[in-house]
C-alpha cells in the first residue's frame, strides 16, 4: 500500500498493507475516508433513483417508446459494468484514492451534459458518460474503507456505507419526484454537480493516504478491451431478442467471455484474477449471490415507477412518496446488519435477508390497477427489510475473503456483480416489453398489456430470488 504522509509520522512509499495497515490510519482520518465514501456511495444511487421516478417525464418530453425509454437506465448500466473491474484494478495499480477523485469530478461534468439534453440519443449518450465516470467512483469506494479499517470494524464502515447508498435511493424518488413535478426532470442533474466537485476536493485535499496495494504491476489493457466486448455484445443481444441479429450478437459476447477467461488466465497481469473465482469458493459464490438478487430487485422501482405513474394515474410527487418505502427500511437496516456480520458468519445473515425479499417481491406478482395502495407499500417494506439484511453481510463476506492486494479487484468485482445484475433486471424488462408491448407508448390505453408485462417479470425475479438463496448458503464460511 502506498502511503502518503502529510504529518502522521510516516515516510512517502511503499508500505506492507492488510489489517496492520489499516490500524497506522488514524482514527480521524478513518472517519473523514468514511464520510467522503458515504457521501460519494449516495449520490450514484440517488440519481439512479431520482432518474427512474422521471422516466416518465423523459419519455414525454422526447416522445420515446417502452423499449427506448428503457435504454435511459440501461446506457448507465452497461457502461458502469464494463469499466468497474478494470478501473478497480486500475485503481489497486495507481490509487484509489486518485481514480476516486477523478470519478467525482467526472460525474459532475456528465450530470451537467445531461441536464443540456437536446434529444433522446442525446439522453443516452451523456447517460453512458455518465456510467463511466460512476464506475471510478464505485470501483473504488468500498475499496478504500476496506483497506482503511482493522478487520473488526470492516463490516460496520461498509454498513454505514451501504446505508449511504439507500439513503441516496431513499431521498431521490422523494425529491426526484418534487423537483420533476414542479422543476423539471433537468434539475435533478443539477445536485450532482456540487456534490461531485465536493467529493473530489476533500479526497484530494484532506485525505493523508493512497492505496496502491498493486503498484508495479501492468495494466491489462486487451484483458480491459474484451471485457467490454464480451458485456457490450451480450447485453445488446438481449435487448434486441426476437430479432435475428441478437444471435449473433450473443454468439459474438460468449465467444469474447471465453476468450477473456483465456487470456486473464496466461497474462502475467490480469485485469481480473480468475482463480479468484475457480478456487476461492466463497468470493465466488458471495459474488454469484449478489448477482442474483440484484437481477431479482433492481428493476422493480423502474416498474413501479411506471406503473404508479402510467397506470394508476399518480404525479411524480406521489409515486416517489410510495417508493420511497423500500430504501428507508433499506437504509436503517443495512449498518445493523453489517455490524452483526462482523459478530457472526455472513452467511447465515445474508441468505436470511435473501429469504425475506423472496417474499417480498411476490405480491406483486399479483399487481392489478386497483391493488391498494398499503399493500404496495407493505410489500416494499418487507423487501427493503430483506435485501438491507443481505447485502452489507454480502459485501463483507467478499472483502473479508481476499488478500488486501485485490481489495480493488473485489470491489470492483461485487459492484460489478450488482451493476450487471441490474443491466440484466433492465435487460429483461426491455425484452419482456418488445415481446408484449411492442413500440407502443406506455399509456392509460396499453395498461393491460403493460399489467401482463409486470406479471411476467416479477414471475421471473421471484424464482431468481428463491435461485439466489441456495447460492448464498452453498459460499461456505469466511471465517
Amino acid at each position: 500500500m502506498t502511503v502518503s504522509s502529510h504529518g502522521n509520522g510516516k515516510v512517502n512509499g511503499l508500505v506492507p498493507s492488510g489489517d496492520t495497515d489499516a490500524q497506522t490510519v488514524a482514527a480521524a482520518d478513518r472517519t473523514l475516508v468514511l464520510i467522503v465514501v458515504a457521501l460519494a456511495s449516495f449520490l450514484t444511487p440517488f440519481d439512479v433513483s431520482a432518474v427512474n421516478i422521471a422516466l416518465p417525464s423523459v419519455a414525454s418530453e422526447f416522445a420515446m417508446d417502452a423499449v427506448t425509454l428503457a435504454w435511459v437506465a440501461t446506457a448507465y448500466l452497461l457502461t458502469l459494468a464494463i469499466f468497474l473491474v478494470p478501473f478497480g484494478k486500475f485503481a489497486d495499480i495507481y490509487g484509489q484514492k486518485r481514480v476516486f477523485a477523478y470519478g467525482a469530478i467526472l460525474f459532475a461534468v456528465a450530470s451537467f451534459l445531461i441536464s443540456l439534453s437536446f434529444s433522446s440519443t442525446s439522453v443516452i449518450a451523456f447517460r453512458a458518460f455518465q456510467g463511466f465516470a460512476a464506475a471510478m467512483i464505485t470501483g473504488t469506494g468500498v475499496a478504500i474503507l476496506t483497506s482503511a479499517y482493522p478487520a473488526g470494524e470492516k463490516g460496520k464502515a461498509i454498513g454505514i456505507s451501504v446505508a449511504a447508498v439507500y439513503l441516496g435511493l431513499s431521498v431521490g424518488p422523494f425529491l426526484g419526484g418534487l423537483m420533476t413535478q414542479y422543476i423539471g426532470w433537468r434539475s435533478i442533474f443539477y445536485i450532482n454537480i456540487p456534490l461531485g466537485i465536493i467529493i473530489a476536493l476533500v479526497s484530494v485535499r484532506k485525505l493523508k493516504v493512497e492505496w496502491a496495494d498493486a503498484q508495479g504491476e501492468r495494466f491489462d489493457l486487451v484483458g480491459s478491451v474484451v471485457y467490454g466486448i464480451a458485456l457490450l455484445s451480450l447485453v445488446f443481444g438481449l435487448t434486441q431478442i426476437p430479432a435475428l441479429s441478437s444471435l449473433g450478437l450473443i454468439v459474438v459476447g460468449v465467444a469474447a467471455a471465453a476468450s477473456f477467461v483465456v487470456w486473464e488466465m496466461r497474462v502475467r497481469f490480469p485485469v481480473f484474477n480468475v482463480n479468484l473465482l475457480v478456487r476461492n469458493r466463497a468470493f465466488a459464490f458471495s459474488n454469484v449471490a449478489a448477482l442474483i438478487s440484484y437481477s431479482a430487485t433492481f428493476a422493480v422501482t423502474l416498474l413501479l415507477s411506471i406503473y404508479l405513474q402510467s397506470v394508476r394515474g399518480f404525479n411524480p410527487e406521489i409515486a416517489g412518496i410510495i417508493l420511497i418505502a423500500q430504501p428507508i427500511v433499506l437504509a436503517a437496516v443495512s449498518p445493523v446488519a453489517g455490524r452483526l456480520s462482523d459478530r457472526t458468519e455472513p452467511r447465515i445473515v445474508a441468505s436470511i435477508g435473501m429469504g425475506i425479499t423472496t417474499v417480498g417481491l411476490a405480491p406483486f406478482i399479483f399487481l392489478t390497477a386497483t391493488t391498494p395502495i398499503p399493500l404496495i407499500i407493505a410489500s416494499l417494506a418487507i423487501l427493503g427489510f430483506g435485501f438491507g439484511l443481505f447485502n452489507s453481510p454480502n459485501t463483507n463476506a467478499v472483502m473479508s475473503s481476499v488478500e488486501s492486494r485485490f481489495y480493488g479487484l473485489a470491489a470492483g468485482t461485487v459492484a460489478t456483480m450488482r451493476t450487471i445484475g441490474q443491466v440484466v433486471s433492465v435487460a429483461l424488462v426491455e425484452l419482456i416489453f418488445a415481446l408484449i408491448i411492442g413500440q407502443e407508448l406506455i399509456t392509460p390505453s396499453s395498461s393491460q398489456l403493460f399489467l401482463k408485462s409486470n406479471q411476467l417479470a416479477f414471475s421471473l425475479f421471484t424464482v431468481l430470488c428463491i435461485l439466489g438463496i441456495f447460492a448464498s448458503l452453498v459460499r461456505g464460511k469466511v471465517r
